[in-house]
């Protein structure tokens, strides 16, 4: 079996007239976090969701594991949305804002997906979804709301949520630029501790730092191109592209 559990050949998106994406290709092995930096407007979150199908690329081929849609020949009606929907099934997200069911308790959040879309056994779920909630330090509130937890509290909550659903490949689109700075530190611990347990991560960031510590690759976009990509030690510690290390420095600079 091949080490590339994600595979991007060639994605292009727009958006009328606007091209996001300009023909995208990189690979993520498996058990391997890769972080995708670059400016705002630079395709990112789109890149991200178009592994996930929430954008549907206009063409080029994702293929996760076994799974590839060839989005330049993506057949209409049904069979389309039967193939996207079998790519999405490959991958779980993690929004910038958590998007909990308010109603429903931290642990029927955990358990709705897996067992409504999955058709699991409810047992066999909520014994699972309560080992992840001990994982990202939640055991005990189980029972509680998403109102009753502040907001890094509740970002850990999606963070167990996207992975309840056993994806190959967890994405997650800038998760603490919605948290208040002194609640950023403790999602980053969730997030690198899932990279150290050998998760296979996808995470847009501006937290420079975090990614140079936590990813194996770091992909550089401006324009809806990759500029640069490499290592961290490489792309955030040696950039060869003038245009990275522009972004860099300016970054770095307001801290």
């Amino acid at each position: 079996m091949t080490d590339i559990r994600v595979e991007v050949t060639d994605l292009h998106k727009s958006f009328g007239s606007l091209d996001v994406l300009r023909g995208i290709d990189f690979s993520v092995l498996r058990g391997t976090s890769t972080a995708l930096l670059g400016p705002s407007g630079s395709g990112k979150t789109t890149l991200l969701r178009s592994l996930n199908v929430l954008d549907t690329p206009d063409r080029g081929v994702v293929r996760i594991d076994d799974v590839s849609v060839d989005f330049s020949a993506l057949p209409a009606g049904k069979a389309g949305r039967v193939a996207s929907q079998r790519l999405r099934g490959q991958s779980g997200m993690v929004f910038q804002s958590h998007n909990l069911f308010p109603h429903r308790t931290v642990l029927q959040n955990l358990t709705e997906g897996p067992v409504v879309a999955q058709g699991r056994p409810v047992e066999e779920v909520e014994a699972e979804a309560r080992v992840l909630l001990d994982q990202v330090g939640l055991a005990d509130r189980a029972s509680s709301y998403p109102h009753q937890l502040s907001g890094g509290q509740q970002q850990r909550v999606g963070i167990a949520r996207a992975l309840a659903l056993k994806p190959r490949v967890v994405l997650f689109d800038e998760p603490t630029s919605a948290l208040d700075p002194e609640l950023v530190g403790e999602v980053l611990a969730v997030i690198k501790d899932l990279a150290s347990q050998g998760w296979t991560t996808v995470i847009v960031t501006h937290e420079i730092q975090f990614a140079s510590h936590v990813a194996d690759q770091v992909l550089f976009l401006d324009g809806g191109v990759i500029v640069e990509s490499g290592p961290p030690a490489q792309v955030i510690g040696d950039p060869r592209e003038e245009r990275t290390q522009r972004f860099l420095s300016r970054i770095l600079d307001h801290g």
